[in-house]
């Protein structure tokens, strides 16, 4: 599984944070490994200049052999926070469509 981070004006995507971003989706999808080819994650702050609640953003996609595209979003206080949160969501969401497809 090809994981790729990318952040926006305002976050840099330096190596520790893509060391701990990578950690986070590969623990969290681990055991859809082999069906997940890549996953883009993209981490915004939408409130730069200002420090309000829930303004980290973190959208995450993930390509699944022979599907569509599976893709969340969370918002958080922190960015910690909000890559936990979607890795959290896109568990669920890989899971949810995997399983509709088991029960057909």
């Amino acid at each position: 599984m090809h994981v790729e981070i990318n952040g926006d004006n305002h976050i840099h995507a330096g190596e520790p944070l893509r060391s701990e971003v990578r950690a986070t989706v590969e623990g969290a999808l681990d055991r859809f490994a082999e069906r997940v080819t890549r996953v883009e994650v993209h981490l915004g702050d939408v409130n730069s200049h200002k420090n309000t609640a829930d303004d980290k953003r973190c959208m995450m996609e993930a390509r699944l052999k022979g599907l569509p595209p599976v893709v969340v979003t969370h918002h958080a206080d922190s960015l910690a926070l909000a890559i936990q949160g979607a890795a959290e969501k896109l568990e669920r969401a890989i899971g949810n469509t995997l399983g509709r497809l088991n029960d057909r």
